[in-house]
């Protein structure tokens, strides 16, 4: 097999390649600015400003310049941080003696569910919100469950492995309306959308860089004004006291470069992700295929919900009918050059069966079957070709 080129790369969920114009800035702020930004000489002035630098410019590009944006390592603790932050001394949760409630969705990442689990340790209560069959949120039993004693929500904003939009104006003003938090994992939507944040009633959300060709291991949480966070990693006391530990100057910039990479990709094409039309062209060779069914929203459906734009989700059948398991057909896709994925790269789990396509009701067999391609910038009409034909070797192969 001729070594892989970057155009068969399709696990943008997962990760994305480092942009080159991210590199230089970040060698470029590394050379120049890699001093200590805590330190009280020229070296740790130098990087305390370019940090700050970063910030306002990334505030500035998340619409979001009364509020403040902290810099974690990436999605999973900004996740973390916003749950286990945001949640207050059980005893000055309501005056009734009962637990607090935190509600999910019954499709979070495994990050949410981990911060979940964790608030329940400390006493918590923990509910799902079901979902139906495109993925989308039950919203009048959302509604329902705003009711005391809940007191917090966190919800996943563009659903990873199968590419749904919550409808987060609504979900926003129903929180509101409630009095109750709500955090959202925004991680998939970043990049690929406009972001106003200061015009969206949302106390929390959580970014991450490594998805928009940034660098792995930054991320960010923003924050509203007024909302009272505990940290849960101590030491001293950086980004206003919410996250110890030595910032990682370069990584931060690099980070900005990369929003900045996307936001203006967004503006040269009116405010919609390029990408789109290729992954619509692409949705409509695939699902000429005989066997191959679409999971999530379907683009093609005005009626709907939004999907992210560069996400496509499938289920393939072999010859026979049966369900093709979607690690093997990964596999076997690789050894045809495509890199795709099964599920969440997030999980390392070792389940055959996705909880997301569980939670959206498809029976084990189909659960266990999810493949996932997802597109970046760099991906061109060749794949309309070249990728229809490499599934259907691989489906011959198993």
């Amino acid at each position: 097999m001729a070594p892989p080129s970057l155009s068969q790369y399709l696990d943008c969920c997962a990760t994305t390649p480092l942009a080159p114009e991210v590199a230089e800035r970040m060698a470029v702020v590394q050379a120049e600015a890699w001093g200590n930004p805590s330190s009280l000489h020229g070296f740790g002035f130098a990087a305390a400003e370019q940090l700050e630098r970063s910030r306002q410019a990334m505030a500035a590009l998340l619409g979001c310049q009364q509020e403040r944006v902290v810099f974690t390592s990436g999605g999973s603790e900004s996740i973390h941080l916003a749950l286990l932050g945001s949640a207050p001394p059980l005893e000055l949760t309501n005056t009734s003696g009962d637990a607090p409630r935190l509600l999910i969705s019954a499709v979070e990442h495994p990050a949410s569910r981990a911060a979940a689990a964790a608030l329940q340790r400390r006493g918590w209560l923990v509910q799902e919100v079901p979902v139906d069959r495109l993925g989308a949120i039950d919203l009048e039993a959302f509604e329902r469950l705003l009711a005391p004693p809940t007191r917090l929500v966190s919800l996943i904003w563009g659903q990873s492995e199968v590419g749904t939009i919550q409808p987060v104006e609504r979900i926003a003003a129903l929180c509101r309306s409630a009095g109750v938090l709500l955090h959202l994992d925004a991680v998939q939507v970043l990049g690929h959308q406009p972001l106003r944040l200061a015009e969206m009633p949302v106390d929390l959300l959580s970014f991450a860089a490594h998805k928009i060709q940034g660098p792995r291991g930054v991320g960010a949480l923003v924050v509203k004004p007024g909302i009272q966070l505990q940290p849960f990693i101590g030491g001293g006391g950086q980004e206003g006291g919410l996250r110890s530990g030595t910032e990682a100057v370069a990584l931060v910039a690099g980070f900005e470069a990369a929003l900045q990479l996307a936001t203006d990709r967004l503006v040269v094409h009116g405010d919609c992700d390029p990408v789109a039309p290729l992954r619509d062209a692409l949705a409509a060779e695939l699902l000429a295929m005989p066997g191959v069914v679409l999971t999530g929203p379907d683009p093609r459906q005005s009626g709907h919900p939004a999907r992210l734009p560069h996400h496509l989700s499938l289920l393939v059948h072999a010859g026979r009918g049966d369900w093709l398991n979607g690690r093997q057909l990964v596999q076997t896709l690789w050894r045809e050059g495509f890199a795709c994925s099964s599920g969440s790269a997030c999980s390392s789990s070792g389940s055959a069966a996705s909880a997301v396509l569980l939670a959206m009701g498809y029976e084990s067999s189909a659960a266990a079957a999810g493949l996932r391609i997802s597109l970046g910038p760099w991906h061109g009409s060749e794949l309309l070709e070249q990728f229809p034909q490499a599934l259907e070797r691989a489906r011959a192969a198993l």
